[in-house]
């Protein structure tokens, strides 16, 4: 299936869960606690990333610290329709920082890892593509993901879906290759210039995106 095809794994029989990764208690403490700062939070909503005054402000009085994560801007901007994307959390949580280097030591490619924690009936993102492969990872909620084949095959990171959004429109007017539910378990995979979008059902969804920045053969021709 690499860098071919999606692949959806479900939980199955012998049911597993990514809480050990990152759970819904875990993400209150980075919002509420940990003074997560701009640009490891983002906020969007329908397909709009939210201005940072929206949901940041200063750390305190006499800090210096104008980006810091505001819980109470977050929370009402959540309980308004917006999606949360923790981002780059491979660098700041210890549980995604060792998945993330044990990911590395496993495919041999640079692993990232964000969180996307969307309200009920929401849609954060129009339908896109990734210039890297994904592994998404549903930890709590549920989620319908769809997914089209590529307008542009094995896109480069100079050829971002924004180039190509009149292709991705008539895409998207025809069948889905996939049209899923993930629940708390399942896991699918997203090879890069596969065209999705995702959205909320009726509870909260936490999800984990691990990206995965796979060594091209123009990559190789730059080193040679």
């Amino acid at each position: 299936y690499w860098g071919r095809k999606p692949l959806l794994s479900r939980s199955g029989a012998l049911p597993r869960d990514f809480c050990d990764l990152l759970s819904p208690d875990m993400v209150d403490e980075l919002i509420a606690e940990r003074g997560v700062r701009a640009p490891f939070i983002r906020l969007a909503k329908e397909g709009q990333v939210l201005p940072k005054d929206s949901y940041l402000g200063p750390a305190g009085f006499g800090a210096e610290i104008a980006d810091q994560v505001d819980s109470a801007k977050v929370l009402h901007q959540l309980e308004a329709g917006a999606t949360v994307v923790l981002q780059g959390l491979h660098r700041l949580w210890p549980p995604l920082i060792e998945f993330v280097r044990r990911a590395v030591d496993d495919v041999g490619h640079p692993v990232q890892a964000n969180a996307y924690i969307a309200p009920p009936g929401n849609r954060g993102f129009d339908f896109h593509y990734d210039v890297h492969d994904v592994f998404v990872l549903q930890v709590s909620g549920a989620k319908r993901w769809i997914v089209h084949e590529p307008v542009h095959v094995h896109p480069l990171p100079s050829q971002p879906w924004t180039d190509y959004r009149d292709r991705i429109a008539e895409r998207v007017a025809g069948d889905a290759v996939l049209d899923v539910e993930l629940s708390a378990g399942d896991a699918l995979y997203v090879p890069r210039g596969w065209v999705h979008a995702a959205q909320t059902l009726d509870t909260t969804s936490i999800h984990l995106t691990i990206g995965v920045a796979a060594t091209t053969a123009v990559d190789i021709a730059r080193a040679v």
